[in-house]
């Protein structure tokens, strides 16, 4: 097994020569800071809107090798935060953010079609399942919420016949099909929006250009590399995790965790034999999820979002190379399918999540309204980036427009606690949720420690979950 801080995705997509690090004095319209998805969006949908609108995009490193480019690869509208959405927003408002996240997905196909990008785009549609009976039902209060807001055919029940008929697996139940979901080559797709990005006349991409200083104020944005000095009329921080960082203005809105996948060889025919050749995504419907795809090649990538929390969202070490865990999500994969039982696992990876307090993405002012910041994915952001980076790209051209005004721009703040305090109270609570969930998958019940520790979120208002 070959177990890297980045993974398959990025080693089979390549990504070519790095672009070159911003230099000198330069000015902009609109400066994005961050060259995974969120701003990778961001800067091309300003280009679509205001063509004549000058971009200057800022990576640390290269575009794509952050979260964008070693994720799960699952496309998803927000169907299954329906319930989310509803309780916080309201009907109206949730039915405008969900089919605002699913026209986004399926931007991304007609994105991949029309700018020749072969991202391994399948719209086969997101399967969430119940693995115990303990998570029978989880998915109720979003197929109902789906309903309320007229959209009833966005979500279907399935029994567990049903189920089995699209993937068996000794340990599925019933659960829900979500057909309008999709899975990515997820490096593929961030490499294919830099390249395209590039290639634009007003937009200008850096990498290895870590943002060292901004500043902002009605008179626009002023920030600082290494080695340039940008003016810009407006900015969006798109940082992901980095948003926690220590000194970040952000530090406080949101926590960092961590998920890691395994990846077998081909096993085209073990996939024949359980009839699981549609293409379908896959979650169980525990909090810390187990989730799964397949590749062209017929592989099958498993990851688990049980991975440790970063303190103080330093994103180095077991972050992203964390042999227990990834020990564990191999035995989790052959648990979900026995018929791997000698067959090689032959990748594994892992990274950060950035995990905001009620499960949502949002958009947040920084500072001044000519900076925004963009985090909060909670490991579900192919497709909700491509929306929050439409809706970025609007504010920063300060557009007044349906996207402008979704209920994921500036919501009221939720907070997390900070310091080593909340490092461990934050542990002990996740591990309280594994003995929980591991406890009812082998149809036990919990000791009153572990189930006391994992219900201390929700009683403090932080949504865990779907």
């Amino acid at each position: 097994m070959k177990h890297t801080p980045h993974g398959y995705w990025l080693e089979e997509a390549g990504g070519g020569s790095p672009l070159p690090s911003a230099e000198g004095e330069l000015s902009c319209d609109v400066l994005v800071v961050g060259g995974g998805y969120t701003g990778l969006w961001t800067a091309w949908q300003v280009s679509q809107l205001e063509p004549e609108a000058s971009v200057v995009l800022l990576e640390a490193d290269r575009c794509g090798h952050g979260p964008s480019g070693r994720n799960g690869g699952f496309a998803n509208a927000m169907w299954f935060s329906a319930h989310t959405l509803r309780e916080r927003f309201g009907a109206p408002a949730t039915a405008r953010v969900v089919r605002a996240a699913q026209d986004a997905v399926d931007g991304i196909g007609r994105f991949c079609t029309e700018q020749a990008v072969d991202a391994w785009f399948r719209q086969g549609g997101y399967l969430l399942l119940s693995a115990a009976p303990a998570q029978d039902g989880v998915w109720n209060e979003a197929v109902a919420s789906c309903r309320e807001i007229g959209e009833a055919d966005a979500v279907e029940e399935l029994s567990a016949e049903e189920v089995s008929r699209r993937c068996r697996s000794p340990r599925f139940r019933a659960g829900v099909l979500y057909p309008g979901a999709a899975t990515v080559q997820p490096a593929r797709l961030a490499f294919g929006l830099r390249d395209r990005l590039a290639d634009r006349p007003a937009v200008r991409v850096f990498e290895r250009s870590p943002l060292r200083r901004l500043r902002s104020g009605p008179w626009g944005c002023r920030a600082e590399t290494p080695s340039a000095r940008i003016r810009a009329g407006s900015c969006v921080l798109a940082l992901g995790p980095g948003c926690g960082a220590a000194g970040s203005p952000l530090r406080g809105r949101l926590t960092v965790t961590s998920s890691h996948i395994v990846l077998t060889e081909p096993v085209p025919d073990l996939l024949e034999d359980i009839d699981w050749t549609g293409g379908e995504c896959i979650t169980d419907a525990r909090a810390m999820v187990h989730y799964t795809r397949t590749t062209p090649d017929g592989r099958i990538a498993f990851g688990w979002g049980g991975g440790r929390i970063a303190y103080g969202a330093r994103l180095g070490g077991r972050t992203e190379l964390d042999r227990g865990i990834v020990d564990q999500v191999a035995a989790h994969l052959r648990w979900f399918f026995p018929g791997l039982e000698g067959r090689r696992i032959t990748y594994a990876w892992g990274g950060p999540i950035d995990v905001s307090p009620s499960h949502l993405p949002v958009i947040v002012p920084v500072g001044s309204d000519r900076v925004h910041g963009v985090f909060g994915y909670t490991g579900n952001g192919v497709g909700p980036s491509a929306l929050m980076g439409r809706a970025a790209a609007s504010l920063s051209l300060d557009r007044r427009d349906e996207h402008s005004k979704l209920a994921l721009v500036d919501p009221d703040p939720r907070r997390v606690p900070t310091g080593i305090a909340s490092w461990l109270g934050g542990n002990a609570i996740r591990a309280g949720l594994v003995a929980k969930e591991a406890a009812e998958e082998r149809g036990e019940t919990a000791d009153p420690l572990s189930r006391g520790l994992a219900a201390i979120p929700e009683r403090i208002g932080f949504h865990i979950g779907r």
